[in-house]
């Protein structure tokens, strides 16, 4: 249980860096992202940080 834990818990780091490094990558700002994706941009910020919305 407490592998899996660990195991959930690096996959969700890897998601906010992907997410993160990728909208960097293509130059594009949160808003912009916010925007393209249909979201506010503080939940943009919120998945690059890792800010669970439970």
């Amino acid at each position: 249980m407490f592998n899996e834990d660990i195991k959930i818990k690096e996959a969700q780091i890897m998601l906010n860096e992907n997410i993160k490094n990728l909208r960097k990558a293509k130059g594009i700002s949160q808003e912009e992202l916010a925007v393209r994706l249909n979201v506010v941009r503080q939940t943009v910020s919120k998945w690059e940080r890792g800010v669970s919305q439970s």
